[in-house]
């Protein structure tokens, strides 16, 4: 079962060539600890950027590009369509009306360049820390982002019927489990790792709060949009406490 879990979370999290059959997609659904340790896999993927013998502005570049030839652009698709529900005014219906709508809104523009932006900022000040630091920090910062996709959707209700709502639900004692499984990385290379992972989880905690206000609910968007900004997030926590300490 947990092998099958994973291999769907790889599926549904990467472009990693895995994953992609209705066993390991029943198996992910059931198994929120799944998100976590994809989040594993991921980091120690990317980590491997910082060890390239190239000016730190390349290591960031190839880094960024990692980031995407790995998970893909489903979850930034999900951040752009937020954007374009961010800047709507009205009703819950009217944000999703707008996530649903093909064409691309000023909203999504920002966030996507802002993201992006800030994904290669953190990639920078990486490049500049010791290997060792560097991997530890994108370690947690990837489980920290998939845990707190897992906990978005344990702790949220369906905004609607759809691929997010497959995975949504089940409330606080299920969210235990990817917390449980993230915790070696939190601890990995303290204050570093934990300030990353408390960085991502407090991403999704505000992104749940928003989700329920805003949209009536979670939706495979909320999904992308918490991982890609978690991520970022986590990245930036994880240097600004390194530097400090």
């Amino acid at each position: 079962m947990a092998l099958n879990a994973l291999r769907g979370a790889l599926g549904f999290l990467t472009r990693l060539p895995v994953g992609h059959d209705e066993r390991a997609w029943e198996a992910f659904r059931r198994t929120p600890e799944a998100f976590a340790l994809a989040g594993y896999v991921v980091g120690a993927l990317l980590a491997p950027a910082f060890a390239l013998p190239v000016p730190e502005p390349t290591v960031a570049a190839a880094f960024v590009a990692g980031v995407y030839l790995l998970t893909g652009v489903n979850h930034a698709d999900g951040l752009a369509d937020l954007g374009d529900a961010a800047v709507v005014h009205g009703s819950p219906g009217r944000r999703r009306e707008a996530m649903t709508d093909t064409t691309t809104g000023v909203g999504a523009v920002l966030a996507l360049v802002a993201t992006v932006a800030a994904l290669a900022l953190a990639g920078l000040a990486l490049a500049a820390l010791p290997l060792a630091a560097a991997a530890a920090i994108v370690l947690a910062s990837e489980v920290g982002a998939k845990c707190s996709m897992a906990a978005v959707a344990c702790l949220g209700e369906p905004a609607h019927e759809g691929l997010g709502s497959q995975v949504t639900g089940g409330g606080s004692m299920r969210a235990l489990g990817p917390l449980a499984v993230s915790l070696p990385a939190a601890l990995l290379l303290v204050p570093a790792s934990t300030a990353a992972f408390v960085g991502a989880l407090g991403v999704a905690l505000l992104a749940l709060r928003w989700a329920n206000r805003r949209l009536g609910g979670v939706s495979g968007d909320v999904l992308g949009a918490t991982n890609e900004l978690a991520r970022v997030v986590a990245l930036h926590a994880g240097v600004v406490a390194w530097t400090l300490s």
